[in-house]
């Protein structure tokens, strides 16, 4: 009798790994019906101060300059002054940078976000362990 299991090189039993879990803390700061800072404009204020360029921020985020500068005009409107200064272009090529106020706001809102974070951390603990448990 021809027994294929038997005749088959045997297949290593596979490998089960567990996602790893990771719980974000994402603060929105609502002024009316408008977001005035939450995690994607955070990240874009970090990216034009890194860049230079509200254009090479929204290539790096993977969105449109007209996206990129709409939320940057969303920004500017929402706070007592300009969180980004944009300089037109032409033989010096333009930019952008953050204003005083923008390194501010960028930076309370990281801290606000550190605090949450740690805020959390009992409970996200319990979470983990009911994850694992299972």
């Amino acid at each position: 009798m021809d027994n294929a299991a038997t005749d088959s090189p045997t297949m290593p039993a596979p490998i089960i790994v567990d996602p790893p879990l990771s719980i974000d803390v994402g603060l929105r700061v609502h002024l009316g019906d408008q977001i005035a800072i939450g995690p994607g404009k955070a990240q874009l204020l970090a990216s034009i101060q890194r860049t230079g360029s509200i254009s090479a921020a929204g290539r790096e985020m993977g969105i449109s300059y007209k996206h990129a500068w709409l939320l940057v005009d969303s920004m500017n409107g929402c706070f007592r002054s300009a969180l980004v200064e944009a300089v037109k272009g032409g033989k010096a090529g333009g930019g952008a940078s953050l204003t005083s106020l923008g390194l501010e706001v960028l930076e309370c809102y990281r801290h606000m976000q550190e605090l949450a974070a740690e805020a959390i951390r009992p409970e996200v603990a319990k979470f983990k362990r009911r994850i694992q448990e299972s």
